[in-house]
């Protein structure tokens, strides 16, 4: 929501806290969207303020498997080509060459052009010859090719910082420097003044722009900032004789990646920067960075001492990819200090906690202007032209935010930062976390794991090798079959022909209760939560603009109490700053203390049935409908749904009851040939269903017409966030649709940002969002974005896949059951 003016006052008087890249572009986002009170404060100088910012090699590649990521970037790079700073650009668009001297490596750099072009960037993988004509230190014979990206380039990022304060000088702003933050006062839960050693400041807004020094600001209200500074080894050689006659600190040719080594090269007239994330792990207490008054024996706070050591290995590996280096050497380097977080996404919002509160942190300059740019119209129209939902500041777990688990994951996360990670690769540490209650069993069937959000969730089960057998099940090709199995083909089968159990522990839940909660819910959601106790409902959650925050479920227990199922801690956030103030609603996460077995398939009611005196018929508990009953002695909430697109329904009830609740299951099901399912499968299946994952297939940016969800728009209701917006638009006047694309060879099964093209185009009309293989259909299944002149069932379009494409067709969906006849039985 927007933040709130004060009465009193035209537009609210704002505080930045830190004046590096993110806080000198948030000042100037802000004024030039009229809020113009703004003061930004710094411990250091104008704009050399000693953080991050102030040593960053500028190195700006706008290539990102994210692509809210890659939008910063390139917003990013539009911005600071247009400023200058004293004179001087304040970006240099030499491009980027990223260089594989693997046949693995090279197979990842297919992958990460594809996304460049799904995202709207420039992007090709060219052969050896044309590395080495690229960049003077390059030889063909030492690479098989590399990813050239012409729009990269250096970002000159204290001219930029200087330049966008500048322009909010111009609207307003104030700078002030050598101002230390001492603490933040709050009344009533609202941030009031930023208490400085040079005196206190107003605010009815603060940001925490600090970076490396966040963790201590945030401390000050109160919240805990999943970041960790950790310190990455920059050196710089001498003179090298092959980048001779360049002028002082110019920079002629592509900056270079070496991702198999963890290395990067820029130039600086006839000297190489070298950058190294190849070393040990080196974290750094915020506390212990010093400010620059106490740490006088170096060039800044964030410039740590340099330790050879660490970097012999780079320097070597160096020598060997690029031989003109062996006539120089390092002459200087240091250890400076960059920010990481538990995922690698930037930390972006408002306290849960203390209104005005907000932060904008964990952000390096490739992305600085893009997320300075959403988080200033987020504070001021409550939504952004960006997708913000994977950077969104309460995305964590509490689980997430201890501070063994904050250290373990963002050194972690330094090791991998240039690894080529699978979509389906599992955090290996630390694991477990969270466990089923009926766990024992699942390891008693063989249990694959893969992780989410500390869960540990099966992806298939050993115990149905044997199922497998006489069956068609397809192998996708090589990078889609890791982490898979046939097995997972077999339980998508036998779910569609018998009946399968699924751990739904996972799934995150929500309770909203109080006498307030349907006029609540009414509100807050699109689906009609005036309805009798029993009802449940697929609904959406929209913000101002009418695009999507969230979809979820809403079930109506009793007069007073909802039980919703939500994709994350980030819809629970939305729904709690949105409570009455008078206390009449109350919503909490209740994930804890309940946990879930689905069990679908044609055979479902055979099973339950006989374990419960409650009537299961059709009549008894039609689709969407829920009741407390028994199952054997286990109290359970039947909430009749199903994401897999079976008769069945999801069984909650309370942990100490979940052993009790499989084992009942199980031991009736034996005659029926039950079987345990994964969460393959359970993919699977939703595909061939066509039912959209939020954060995946529709996110922030879309609406519910785009998507293929606005029949869970309710007109026939009083008011509701979302609503004016949508109110008289033409359902069909689109620009794109989330689409439903076949293609017959499971070796084409792709993963998610694969581009799309028409047929011999040359620019990418869409991109993949998830994709799978339909077992029980016996076909490919992708969603993709695509231009509404291209989504008509039976158009032939064609995705890219590594260096190769492949055709797939246009569907109706959903492609299994459109009817809804196996569901409603």
């Amino acid at each position: 929501m927007p933040a709130p003016r004060p009465a009193s006052q035209s537009v609210p008087r704002v505080v930045v806290i830190g004046a590096g890249i993110v806080g000198c572009a948030l000042a100037d986002e802000l004024t030039a969207r009229g809020y113009t009170d703004v003061t930004v404060v710094d411990q250091g100088d104008m704009f050399t303020t000693g953080g991050s910012s102030s040593h960053a090699p500028g190195l700006v590649f706008q290539t990102s498997g994210a692509k809210a990521m890659s939008d910063f970037a390139s917003y990013t790079v539009s911005k600071y080509s247009s400023l200058r700073a004293d004179g001087r650009p304040c970006f240099n668009t030499v491009g980027g060459l990223e260089l594989a001297a693997t046949p693995e490596r090279l197979d990842e750099l297919y992958r990460r052009a594809n996304w460049a072009r799904s995202w709207g960037l420039r992007a090709r993988v060219i052969d050896p010859h044309e590395c080495a004509q690229a960049h003077p230190l390059v030889e063909a014979d030492r690479v098989l090719g590399g990813l050239y990206t012409p729009d990269d380039g250096l970002a000159n990022s204290v001219g930029a910082a200087q330049a966008q304060g500048e322009a909010a000088v111009a609207r307003g702003a104030r700078f002030l420097a050598r101002h230390e933050v001492l603490d933040i006062e709050t009344t009533g839960g609202r941030v009031t003044a930023v208490n400085t050693d040079q005196g206190d400041v107003p605010a009815d807004l603060v940001v925490c722009c600090a970076g490396i020094w966040g963790p201590r600001i945030t401390r000050m209200v109160g919240m805990t900032l999943p970041l960790t500074p950790l310190a990455h080894q920059f050196g710089w050689t001498g003179a090298v004789p092959a980048l001779a006659g360049a002028g002082p600190g110019e920079a002629r040719h592509p900056i270079l990646r070496y991702q198999e080594r963890d290395l990067y090269y820029r130039e600086h007239g006839d000297t190489i920067g070298v950058g190294y994330y190849g070393h040990r792990p080196m974290p750094i207490d915020p506390d212990a960075i010093g400010t620059p008054e106490t740490t006088p024996d170096r060039p800044m706070p964030s410039m740590l001492q340099f330790t050879p050591e660490d970097f012999e290995e780079a320097w070597s590996d160096s020598v060997g990819l690029l031989p003109a280096l062996a006539e120089s050497k390092i002459e200087e380097g240091f250890n400076g200090l960059f920010s990481f977080t538990p995922d690698n996404m930037p930390l972006v919002g408002e306290s849960p906690d203390v209104s005005g509160f907000w932060v904008a942190e964990a952000v390096w300059i490739t992305h600085s202007a893009g997320v300075a740019r959403a988080t200033a119209e987020r504070i001021v129209d409550g939504t952004s032209t960006f997708d913000t939902h994977g950077c969104d500041l309460n995305r964590f777990q509490p689980h997430q935010l201890a501070p063994s688990y904050v250290m373990e994951r963002d050194c972690q996360n330094f090791v991998e930062v240039y690894d080529a990670i699978h979509p389906q690769q599992p955090i290996e540490e630390p694991r477990p976390l969270r466990l089923a209650p009926f766990h024992v069993r699942q390891d008693e069937l063989g249990a694959f794991y893969l992780e989410a959000s500390g869960w540990e969730r099966p992806h298939w089960y050993e115990a149905n090798a044997d199922l497998v057998d006489g069956r068609n099940i397809p192998e996708p090709g090589p990078w889609a079959a890791r982490y898979w199995s046939p097995i997972i083909g077999a339980e998508a089968q036998i779910t569609r022909e018998r009946v399968a159990m699924y751990d739904m522990s996972s799934l995150m839940r929500a309770e909203v209760t109080g006498p307030g909660a349907e006029a609540f819910l009414d509100r807050m959601t699109t689906g009609r939560a005036a309805r009798v106790p029993g009802f449940v409902a697929y609904c959406l959650l929209l913000d101002p603009d009418g695009h999507l925050r969230g979809d979820i479920t809403v079930a109506r227990v009793s007069q007073n109490h909802y039980q919703l199922g939500v994709n994350s801690q980030i819809d629970v956030d939305w729904l709690q700053r949105h409570v009455p103030e008078d206390g009449s609603v109350q919503v909490r996460d209740v994930t804890s203390q309940t946990t879930c077995i689905g069990v679908w398939g044609p055979l479902a009611r055979d099973l339950v049935q006989p374990l419960t005196d409650h009537d299961l018929s059709n009549e008894g508990l039609r689709y969407f409908r829920c009741a407390r009953m028994y199952i054997g002695e286990v109290p359970v909430l039947a909430l009749r749904v199903s994401y897999v697109g079976e008769l069945g329904w999801e069984l909650y009830t309370t942990p100490d009851m979940g052993l009790r609740l499989w084992d009942t299951l199980w031991r009736a099901g034996q005659p029926l040939g039950v079987i345990a399912a994964g969460r393959g499968a359970f993919n699977s299946l939703r595909l061939e269903k066509g039912y959209r994952a939020f954060g995946g297939d529709m996110t922030d940016e879309h609406d519910p017409y785009e998507a293929g969800v606005s029949f869970a728009l309710r007109w026939n209701k009083g008011d509701y966030i979302g609503r004016a917006a949508l109110e008289g638009r033409d359902p069909q006047d689109v620009e794109r649709r989330l689409c439903c694309l076949t293609f017959p060879d499971a070796a084409d099964t792709v993963m998610g940002g694969e581009p799309v093209y028409l047929p011999g185009g040359d620019t990418a009309v869409g991109y993949v969002t998830s994709a799978g293989y339909g077992y029980t259909l016996g076909t490919g299944i992708a969603y993709a974005w695509v231009p509404d002149q291209h989504s008509a069932p039976g158009t032939d379009l064609e995705i890219a896949y590594f260096d190769r494409r492949f055709t797939a067709t246009v569907a109706s969906d959903p492609l299994f059951d459109p009817e809804m006849t196996r569901l409603k039985v």
